[in-house]
């Protein structure tokens, strides 16, 4: 009865790794796939871009109107180019969030089965060695709080990044802005 018992958790516990590494692999081919989605979108688009920007300019009757038309197209390339950061980090964080969820998930489990498994131990230990069963609780409940605090200073660490990601966004295309401004009050 041990051993059936035994052989049923051990194919359980493979299930279940085979299917967190198959959930794995599922969100990375899925990021994988936005980012070579949106690499696409943003080739064509940069190449939509430049045949526009480039029959503009041939166009332009002498070189005022050259560099004019020169200043007003820096501006929308940086902003796409800020655009295009943004959404790789945010494909990015996503991922990073899914894997976080999944691991956490993992503990969880892990966590529950040696719960378990010392519940069983030490129902089955000899008399006096409760001390032990304790300080492998004590341990446990250690971890289990060096884990979670881990894990709320990585997630504030995430929130701190992604706030000086978008600051520092903002700041890239104000300064842009007020350059390409600078250049038309220039040129005319």
């Amino acid at each position: 009865m041990t051993y059936f018992a035994s052989a049923e958790q051990f194919a359980a516990a493979n299930k279940s790794t085979v299917d967190s590494l198959l959930s794995l692999a599922n969100t990375a081919l899925a990021s994988a796939e936005r980012i070579a989605a949106l690499n696409l979108n943003t080739a064509r688009s940069v190449l939509e871009d430049s045949v526009s920007g480039t029959k503009a300019l041939l166009g332009a009757k002498d070189i005022q109107e050259a560099l004019s038309i020169q200043a007003s197209l820096a501006q929308p390339n940086v902003e796409k180019a800020v655009a295009y950061s943004r959404s790789v980090y945010e494909i990015s964080a996503q991922s990073q969030e899914e894997l976080s969820k999944l691991i956490e998930a993992q503990f969880g489990d892990f966590q529950k089965t040696v719960a378990g498994l010392l519940d069983k131990a030490a129902k089955s230990a000899p008399a006096g060695s409760d001390v032990a069963v304790a300080a492998v609780k004590s341990a446990i409940a250690a971890a289990n709080s060096a884990f979670d605090n881990i894990n709320k200073a990585a997630k504030q660490v995430a929130e701190i990044a992604e706030a000086n990601v978008a600051a520092a966004t903002n700041a890239t295309v104000k300064a842009v802005g007020a350059t390409a401004a600078a250049s038309k009050k220039k040129v005319a």
